[in-house]
């Protein structure tokens, strides 16, 4: 089950463009990705509205874990979007992953989630602009509107990558030095 194109370009814009600075969207979107991805498998023959359901329960999940206990919805996201990143990024290049889908999935995961826990703000920048790249680029590519092959793909990808990196490192650069003081402080001590 896949959500519309518009949805997911949508959606993958927002983690693009303020994945870091609202860290509890991208968790939130990182438990719903999760849902769409393992629902279907989980419930085989299942209507989608019940996909749908399963995927959104998930999605508020990390909302709740984002806004309870950080560090666990963090290393999660990370995880979620480590592993989707690095199968988008291989799908993107044209490599067949499918016998090995799940093994890449856990190492692009285990990667995430290390980056994510000990390079905060980058690792959370770089993450959710590799995951919104992917959702826009696979949105882009359902959509039909144009036909990517794997080179325009990883065109498109890695150009939204960089828009995306450049643009929340913009956004973290602009606040105020004492607010980024805190935000690291804050991460130290809990």
């Amino acid at each position: 089950m896949m959500l519309s194109p518009l949805i997911n370009f949508i959606i993958g814009l927002a983690v693009l463009l303020f994945g870091r600075h609202l860290f509890w969207l991208f968790v939130a979107v990182a438990g719903f990705v999760f849902g769409v991805m393992v629902a279907p498998q989980l419930l085989p023959g299942q209507p989608d509205w019940l996909i749908l359901l399963v995927a959104l329960v998930l999605g508020l999940v990390g909302l709740l874990l984002a806004v309870v206990v950080q560090h666990i919805a963090i290393a999660l996201a990370g995880f979620i979007f480590g592993g989707y990143a690095l199968l988008s990024l291989l799908v993107a290049v044209g490599l067949r992953v499918s016998p090995w889908e799940w093994l890449i999935y856990i190492i692009g995961g285990i990667i995430g989630a290390i980056l994510v826990l000990y390079l905060f703000d980058p690792a959370l920048i770089v993450l959710s602009s590799l995951a919104g790249a992917s959702l826009v680029t696979e949105a882009v590519r359902l959509s039909g509107v144009v036909t990517l092959t794997p080179p325009f793909d990883l065109a498109l990808w890695v150009v939204l990558v960089i828009v995306g990196i450049v643009f929340q490192a913009g956004l973290m650069f602009w606040q105020p030095p004492e607010r980024r003081q805190v935000r690291r402080r804050y991460r130290r001590s809990s």
